[in-house]
């Protein structure tokens, strides 16, 4: 089942307080940015956040689970508890880098 775009909306809108916010679709699914920071991975109507230790104390008691077959484990973040929500990407902001562009290929 794919996120569905009413869900990616709310999701941008639990954190819209926190910075420039947008998202992008990728492989069917999609990235949520936050200042053109990668800040959250949504893949079926479920929000994941990528396990780092700038979160051990707020996702405590966080479930956890994969995004596909063969990737990581990351965090399943509450995105119905805004206050959380808010405060997972304040800590991510710090610690997160803005990609660098990519190059393109010459022909």
């Amino acid at each position: 089942m794919a996120t569905t775009l009413d869900y990616i909306e709310f999701v941008c809108g639990q954190i819209e307080d926190t910075g420039a916010v947008r998202y992008k679709k990728m492989f069917g699914e999609y990235m949520v940015y936050v200042d053109e920071k990668p800040i959250l991975l949504v893949c079926d109507n479920t929000t994941f956040v990528k396990i780092l230790p700038c979160l051990d104390e707020l996702m405590a008691d966080a479930d956890k689970g994969f995004l596909y077959d063969g990737s990581k484990e990351h965090y399943v973040l509450d995105i119905d508890n805004a206050k959380l929500t808010q405060d997972v990407v304040a800590a991510l902001l710090p610690v997160t880098a803005v990609p660098k562009p990519r190059k393109k290929k010459e022909k």
